[in-house]
């Protein structure tokens, strides 16, 4: 599901970008913030020996969320 869901807010986000303005950079530097934050969290939890699915769960309440505020 995390594949579906993601490829989804690529589109999403990439149509956003190339209609270009004030709200496709802001889109595109989030998008870069997000990235940055998701390592960094998902390298903590690994640390913290949380399991891979606890990650991923972690990872799809992220895109979920995206794809609500883009499909807006």
């Amino acid at each position: 599901m995390l594949a579906a869901e993601s490829q989804q807010v690529i589109t999403l986000r990439l149509l956003k970008i190339a209609a270009g303005g004030a709200k496709g950079r802001k889109e595109a530097e989030r998008m870069v913030w997000e990235k940055l934050e998701a390592a960094s969290l998902a390298t903590s939890r690994l640390l913290l020996g949380q399991s891979p699915d606890n990650i991923v769960d972690g990872y799809r309440k992220v895109v979920r969320a995206n794809v609500r505020r883009l499909s807006k």
